[in-house]
């Protein structure tokens, strides 16, 4: 399996720099999720208190649109960044999974195939690609996810289907190409013990005669990914695919201060990908060092969907179309 990552393109940056901003800090990560769950917490009094009025419904919401960004949350104590000491790594890589409705050893392997084979379509495949070139399938697929109970509807096409599919044995596609035979029965297991979960929860709600609940820890994943799911589709989309340069195939862009907060800073995607080891906290001034270096940077979530979606029409027209990335370096456009 190719993920070697020294056949990518990298910036050039000074090792005693690099060294410098690859410490990790269990203080930094305690404070993120200190803040992160305690934002959980107040919201989810808050709907609490005004549930079953309008106030409660938009409380949820925020409960909701919060809760979903526990997604970068696994994604970077997957890479083991989000804290220096490996046992809280796992703990919160564990709790984030779940939260994020990702099967935790499914999630590593198809992970460590992403950073090597970003945006491949060839073999490996990037079984994390966000969309394809047919738009009937891609802006559905858009829609339902930004859309609260979007995913609920067509149940069958998310990816906590692929977990009951995994729980009853089934053998998927990303199971047969990402998951060594090794660990097949853990992530089996662990998609078990997810269902089991799950209707625990659905359970003891109706025990109680209260759904709250099952809003506040099964259903998020379906009504709360609206804002989430918009910030992260910038991350590739319309960019190249199969070429091993990160500066095509990943956006760098700037966000406001909570947003690039609940998104661990992923809105510094091309440089997280050229360097993976770096600490979320730390990508803004790994940034300034390399941004010479890179394609311009979007200013913000409206500027990158101003290039996402024309590109989005041209290839659902033109197969091999992708956005032309000046790359100042070269001083050409590729």
């Amino acid at each position: 399996m190719d993920v070697k990552l020294e056949k990518w393109h990298k910036c050039k940056i000074d090792k005693e720099v690099l060294k410098k901003l690859s410490k990790k800090s269990d203080l930094k990560g305690l404070q993120h999720v200190l803040v992160f769950f305690g934002l959980l917490i107040i919201t989810g009094i808050f709907a609490y208190l005004f549930w079953g009025s309008t106030w409660g419904f938009f409380w949820i919401l925020i409960y909701g649109n919060i809760y979903c960004f526990a997604n970068p949350l696994w994604h970077e104590t997957g890479h083991k960044t989000a804290f220096k000491s490996n046992y809280l790594n796992e703990i919160f890589y564990y709790i984030s999974c779940y939260m994020a409705c990702f099967e935790p050893i499914r999630w590593r392997y198809s992970h460590f195939i992403h950073h090597g084979n970003t945006y491949s379509t060839e073999n490996p495949y990037d079984h994390e690609i966000e969309y394809g070139n047919d738009l009937k399938k891609t802006l559905p697929n858009l829609f339902r996810e930004i859309i609260p109970f979007g995913n609920l509807i067509f149940f069958n096409k998310d990816i906590t289907f692929e977990i009951i599919k995994h729980s009853i044995g089934i053998e998927t596609k990303v199971m047969k190409d990402c998951i060594p035979e090794k660990a097949k029965n853990k992530s089996i297991l662990i998609s078990r013990v997810y269902v089991f979960i799950w209707v625990s929860i659905i359970f003891f709600s109706l025990h109680i005669n209260s759904w709250l609940p099952v809003m506040y820890f099964v259903l998020p994943h379906f009504y709360g990914k609206t804002l989430h799911k918009l910030v992260a589709f910038t991350q590739h989309a319309g960019l190249a695919r199969n070429i091993k340069d990160h500066r095509l195939t990943s956006r760098e862009m700037y966000l406001n201060p909570i947003l690039s907060f609940l998104y661990w800073k992923m809105e510094y995607h091309l440089t997280h990908h050229m360097f993976p080891t770096v600490p979320s906290y730390n990508l803004d001034k790994l940034h300034h060092y390399i941004k010479k270096q890179l394609p311009r940077t979007n200013t913000g979530l409206i500027d990158a969907y101003r290039e996402i979606i024309p590109a989005l029409l041209r290839q659902s027209r033109e197969e091999d179309y992708y956005i032309k990335k000046n790359l100042p370096q070269f001083d050409r456009v590729f």
